[in-house]
């Protein structure tokens, strides 16, 4: 499995930007998204930035994988890592949603 990191960019060239989060600090190669402002967050795979992300989507993705290492760690109880979906009923994204069915007449 692959997974990305998110990390935010603390400096910036044309072709590489220095970002850092969660105590981990990368020199990121920018090919694929370009130069960056300071303060933006990227997807980090390898030493390359793969995409731009929101700073709610790099919150996300820190929270699942600050979870990830608690359960590798003997955690119980994950919770606190998924508020924003504890509390809610599970729904599929719209593009896995049925057609309605008529009703039979």
């Amino acid at each position: 499995m692959c997974i990305g990191v998110p990390l935010q960019v603390i400096e910036c060239d044309e072709q590489t930007a220095v970002c850092a989060a969660d105590g981990r600090q990368e020199r990121l190669n920018l090919m694929l998204v370009g130069p960056q402002p300071v303060g933006a967050w990227l997807l980090a795979f390898q030493g390359s930035a793969i995409r731009v992300i929101s700073e709610d989507e790099a919150r996300q993705t820190r929270a699942a994988l600050a979870a990830l290492d608690a359960a590798l760690n003997g955690a119980d109880d994950l919770d606190a890592f998924f508020g924003d979906l504890v509390a809610r009923e599970p729904s599929l994204p719209p593009h896995l949603v049925p057609p309605a069915k008529e009703s039979a007449r």
